[in-house]
Parts: C-alpha cells; structure tokens; sequence
C-alpha cells in the first residue's frame, strides 16, 4: 500500500518514476546521519531527455520550468530509494537548482520555480525549503536542467 505522499502524487496524476541510473561513479542518493542527499537528477523520462539546449534559446523558460518538475520527482524517488518510504520526509531542507542558460538569459529563479512548486504541491508545509537557482554554461547530456536536494528524515 502507497504511503500519503505517493497518495498525493496519485491525486496531482504523478507517479514517483524509477531512479534515474547514475551517469558516472556517484549515488543517485545517500542517508548521512537524519539528512538524505541526493545527487543532481536531470529531468530524465524512461531513461532519456525530452528536451536539451539552454534555456533562453533552445528551450523556452516554460518547458524549462516542467523539466525542473520532473527533476524534483526524480529526486524524490532517488529519496525514496534511500529512505524506503516518503513519509519519512520530515521536511525538505534545500533545493539547488543549475539552469543550462543562454548568455543573456536572467530567470532562472522562475525555471526553479518548477521544482520549488511541485514539491510544496507533493509534501505541503515539509516541501517548503531555502533554495539557489544557478545559471551554468552546460549540464550533462546538454540537459536544460538539474535539481538536487537535501531532505531532513524522521526516524525509521
């Protein structure tokens, strides 16, 4: 039986995906102590992008916005993997967010925005979180977007 949080996800129509394999020698998540860490998730769907290029040219800030979605529900089932169950998620503590940007693209902080909402739609007053929205000349796979989190757990 699904806890309350994939209940949730159930009723916003998501599915927690499988995690999204590693691309090189890391975890997709670790436990150190009551914190879950999980590495960058690229907003990867059936084991491929959607979309690549920066944001601001090849991508627009919208579909950006979506894939920094699906990279916070790829960290939340690389949190899973980790912590059995996400009702242990006592609250998200930090959300980074790396947005692949065109020189003189400037919105980040609203392509994150994706990530930062679906995770307070997901998880209510435990997905609210302190945040960085970064601009990066590239990302892996020429990806548009990636998110990574920290998680404080509730004891098994």
């Amino acid at each position: 039986m699904s806890g309350v949080v994939e209940s949730r996800l159930a009723e916003l129509g998501l599915s927690l995906p499988e995690v999204v394999p590693p691309l090189a020698s890391y975890q997709p998540a670790v436990v150190s102590g009551r914190y879950a860490f999980t590495s960058g998730q690229l907003p990867m769907v059936d084991g491929k992008l959607p979309v690549t290029g920066k944001v601001g040219a090849e991508v627009t800030p919208e579909e950006a916005k979506d894939l920094a979605r699906t990279c916070a529900l790829n960290a939340l089932a690389a949190v899973k993997s980790v912590a059995g169950d996400l009702d242990r998620v006592a609250r998200v503590v930090k959300v980074v967010g790396f947005v692949a940007s065109a020189a003189d693209f400037t919105g980040q902080p609203a392509v994150v925005n994706g990530a930062s909402e679906l995770l307070g739609e997901v998880l209510g007053d435990k997905g609210v979180h302190a945040r960085s929205a970064v601009g990066v000349a590239v990302l892996p796979l020429d990806a548009p977007v990636e998110v990574e989190m920290q998680v404080e757990l509730t004891e098994a």
